[in-house]
């Protein structure tokens, strides 16, 4: 579990912590980094992407602004 009360300005998250806390799927993450709507901030000692925990939660905010959907009711 990711531990928000962490600070966010320094915390680096992986791609799978970065989903989580954000409550969608790992390939999300990697949606928002092609897309350019969230940085590498750092590459761990295999390579992987880490990302700054307060830019996946400005990407999350972002994106589920912007999917402001409406529903017909049925």
């Amino acid at each position: 579990m990711v531990d928000l009360a962490e600070d966010l300005e320094t915390t680096l998250w992986t791609a799978e912590q970065a989903a989580e806390a954000a409550q969608v799927k790992r390939n999300v993450v990697d949606n928002w980094r092609y897309r350019g709507k969230l940085e590498v901030a750092k590459r761990d000692h295999r390579g992987r992407p880490l990302y700054r925990a307060i830019d996946v939660v400005r990407a999350e905010k972002a994106t589920r602004g912007r999917a402001r959907r409406t529903y017909a009711l049925a």
